[in-house]
């Protein structure tokens, strides 16, 4: 607990995060190395230079934080990066299973290149995320753009049903991904402005206050909006991904758990209808519950669960397994890969990566020191742990499977640049929590086991 005329100041530690980072890049070259030797026999010829290269972009992403951000969390960069690793390893796994290989791999480095180049450029450019929060509809506005972009004839692209995609010229881009970023800043600004009316007490139902009529009208909006997501993109994890990240923040704004309860109600009905109408939501939710009463068209769940099963506890090893039986095994369905070749215990390490990430985006909304911060960083882990939730229980059939991708692991430009950027302003404001200021009054956020010095003196 902070006291008066004392100021707590955390370590920097930015020598254990190079050390975590060389070691990330050490797992990475590690798993492209097994893949080729047990496909092979033996080593491959360009491994010294895949092995600098990738070190090369760990450095940059390492010495970026530590120019501009020497207090930010040490360890959510190293986890980020080996999660990089092992989904480039993947990619770069399936890539050898047609007879005329794939270059797949090579086209995801070139997408993390330009993610950390992004990283690097939001910690450089953003060293304060505290600006952000003048900019609140701009924001809003823009966010909703985003995510109606790919309903525009000529520019929206359908895949598989789902109309989550716009073309420019030969690329391809999901605007989803960078919108939930923008959406969850101009969320956070808004609930630090509104909470206190948003968290007046209406009507008791139940034993549950509920919010009064007047102030349902943000909720009503963003279901609104999560409906025309479904109804004209008929991708029910977009939709449930937006309207989740703002009940949620709201439940953390207001601390009012009669919003969630809310916001399950209608998301749920809204589901509901869309299974009655859509025919892609129906054949989702079949192959959730019966994948095996048409195995023509869950024929991918299927495969998947097979894999699983063939992987075992440990897997079948690097190389060693089928993941090209299942189709988009090397972006909607990795996790499936990663489970057949490194076992239930290698998927379970990875879903615990990415658990201490979240923890970590927690711990910075904890400790930091003004509302706008501590929801901002609530937000963006949030919706970090619902995307991969939402894809991971599908591939498993805990849930029906959505078309989100899974964080840093699966192939794909858009998702992969857009999480990178979403660490690097989460690590800007992991930065501004644990710097040290001239005096602090009361954070409850920071508890003894938290500080790693605590300087007593005159406050400035």
């Amino acid at each position: 607990m902070a006291a008066d005329n004392v100021v707590i100041v955390y370590h920097k530690r930015r020598n254990i995060e190079l050390a975590m980072v060389l070691f990330a890049a050490a797992i990475g070259i590690a798993s492209y190395v097994l893949v080729e030797i047990n496909l092979f026999g033996e080593l491959p010829g360009n491994w010294a230079v895949v092995a600098g290269l990738w070190v090369a972009i760990g450095l940059v992403a390492h010495l970026a934080v530590r120019w501009r951000a020497p207090y930010a969390d040490p360890l959510i960069l190293p986890a980020v990066f080996t999660l990089n690793g092992v989904g480039l390893a993947m990619i770069h796994r399936i890539d050898k299973i047609p007879e005329v290989w794939r270059n797949g791999a090579t086209t995801q480095l070139m997408w993390t290149a330009i993610g950390v180049a992004l990283f690097a450029g939001v910690i450089i450019l953003i060293r304060d995320h505290r600006p952000l929060q003048g900019y609140t509809y701009t924001l809003f506005a823009l966010g909703l753009v985003l995510l109606m972009l790919p309903v525009i004839p000529g520019l929206g692209q359908e895949v598989y049903g789902a109309r989550i995609w716009i073309s420019v010229g030969p690329f391809s881009f999901q605007p989803a991904e960078i919108a939930k970023i923008v959406l969850a800043v101009a969320f956070a600004s808004y609930l630090v402005e509104k909470r206190d009316v948003l968290a007046l007490a209406g009507a008791r139902f139940l034993g549950i206050d509920l919010p009064r009529p007047r102030d349902l009208g943000p909720i009503l909006m963003m279901w609104g909006a999560s409906l025309l997501i479904l109804v004209f993109q008929t991708d029910l994890g977009t939709s449930l991904l937006f309207f989740g990240l703002f009940v949620m923040m709201l439940y953390v704004a207001t601390e009012r758990p009669s919003w969630p309860i809310l916001g399950a109600l209608m998301f749920s009905g809204m589901a509901y209808v869309a299974f009655l109408l859509f025919g892609h939501v129906q054949r989702r939710v079949n192959a959730w519950l019966d994948p095996f009463s048409d195995l023509d068209r869950n024929g991918q769940i299927i495969n998947a669960q097979f894999g699983f099963a063939w992987g075992g506890l440990l897997g079948r090893g690097w190389g060693e397994g089928r993941p090209g039986l299942t189709t988009f095994a090397k972006s909607d369905f990795i996790a499936a890969a990663i489970g057949e070749e490194l076992g239930t215990a290698g998927l379970m390490a990875i879903i615990m990566l990415y658990a201490f990430i979240v923890a970590r985006g927690l711990r910075t909304a904890l400790a930091a020191k003004e509302p706008f911060g501590k929801l901002l960083a609530a937000g963006l882990s949030f919706v970090f742990a619902l995307q991969v939730f939402l894809i991971i229980g599908g591939v498993t059939r805990l849930l029906p499977l959505t078309g989100l991708t899974t964080p840093f692991m699966s192939q794909g430009g858009s998702s992969l640049v857009a999480n990178w950027a979403l660490m690097g302003l989460l690590l800007v404001i992991s930065h501004q929590a644990r710097k040290p200021v001239a005096q602090v009054t009361e954070d409850r956020g920071i508890t003894p086991s938290d500080a790693t010095q605590v300087i007593r003196g005159t406050a400035r």
